[in-house]
């Protein structure tokens, strides 16, 4: 039987590494008793398939999880099980069964959206915005290799303030094989400095015939 999990990443986890978040949903299996299937050979590996990595730092409120459990189990018992075992800053929302033969999770992810929150005012905000909307090429350069970041940007957009009058904008970033945006690199052409930032993951966008 393969679930998906869709969960939230809070703030309590928010400096937990993609392998630390693996091995936390490991032991919330097993904490939870739910019969985790495991890969066959000399060093068995649960089943389990994040869609994408989450950068450090940042909250999530739709991150992807398929895991492939022994036996087939009814999803609401799943869910309260799972909802009760999981750690402080994983909230599970939802979780439906999904066909065993689907391609892995992080193969089917097409985008990425964000939500960017200024935590220091930058006056000049929607000229930078709408400068970088209008550019036609970004030459960036990553671990050594050149690259053009603008066609990575499927859009940007500032939206209304948060409840304390925080600026903020949103980002749709590709995340295909070989061509993810990253929001941090958005925020260098930008000129803001990421720790005058908080990212928040808003949709994890999935191909619609995978």
């Amino acid at each position: 039987m393969r679930i998906r999990v869709t969960f939230s990443k809070t703030e309590a986890m928010r400096f937990t590494g993609h392998l630390d978040l693996h091995r936390a949903w490991e032991r919330t299996f097993r904490r939870a008793q739910l019969p985790l299937a495991y890969s066959q050979g000399f060093h068995p590996q649960p089943r389990l398939n994040l869609a994408s990595a989450l950068p450090l730092g940042l909250t999530s409120q739709c991150e992807l999880l398929d895991a492939w459990l022994e036996t087939p189990e009814p999803l609401e018992q799943v869910f309260a099980c799972l909802a009760k075992a999981a750690p402080p800053g994983i909230r599970i929302d939802r979780i439906d069964e999904v066909p065993e033969g689907l391609p892995a999770l992080q193969t089917q992810v097409t985008a990425v959206e964000y939500t960017v929150t200024l935590l220091e005012p930058v006056p000049d905000i929607p000229a930078r915005v709408e400068a970088l909307a209008a550019s036609q090429s970004l030459p960036r350069q990553r671990r050594g290799r050149d690259y053009d970041l603008r066609p990575l940007i499927e859009s940007i957009m500032l939206v209304d303030p948060d409840l304390q009058e925080q600026r903020r904008f949103n980002l749709r970033l590709s995340a295909r094989e070989a061509a993810t945006g990253r929001p941090e690199e958005v925020l260098a052409v930008l000129g803001i400095p990421l720790e005058d930032t908080r990212i928040h993951r808003t949709a994890i966008i999935l191909h619609p015939n995978p």
